[in-house]
């Protein structure tokens, strides 16, 4: 959010599940917090967004093990974004944890996510990271670019 207000953008949207979550990062980015909008909802519930040219999961997915989960974020990820539009979906990878923060997770390489979201995506661009945690760990990532078609 920080490096987006930055940069001037002046149509993004924050969702997150956790009030808290929210509320530290309005404090965090001040009187910039007034120019994103903010959606407190679970990914999977209702919840409505104008259509967007770039969507950014950053470590949503991983958490959601059964396949009506999926296809509830799906189906707002196909409701969200444009026909052209970039989703950049970041999950554990296959050598990254089982649990996160006590929940399961499922873990991917971008194929396998490509292979999930259906013939309406196509996988752009990919790449392995090591995320450095809060506590010195380490976790391995997969990133994914798919192009709504």
């Amino acid at each position: 959010m920080d490096h987006l207000l930055d940069r001037g953008l002046t149509c993004v949207t924050v969702l997150d599940v956790s009030p808290t979550a929210l509320t530290r990062a309005r404090t965090r980015l001040g009187a910039r917090a007034a120019r994103a909008a903010w959606i407190e909802a679970d990914m999977t519930g209702e919840w409505h967004l104008s259509p967007v040219d770039i969507w950014h999961d950053r470590a949503v997915f991983h958490f959601l093990t059964t396949p009506v989960e999926r296809d509830a974020y799906i189906a707002h990820l196909r409701c969200t974004l444009k026909i052209g539009g970039s989703a950049i979906i970041a999950t554990f990878g296959l050598e990254g944890p089982t649990l996160c923060s006590g929940l399961p997770v499922e873990r991917y390489e971008p194929p396998g996510i490509a292979a999930i979201l259906g013939p309406g995506f196509e996988l752009a661009e990919s790449f392995e990271d090591i995320h450095q945690t809060p506590t010195g760990g380490q976790q391995a990532f997969s990133f994914g670019r798919f192009i709504r078609r």
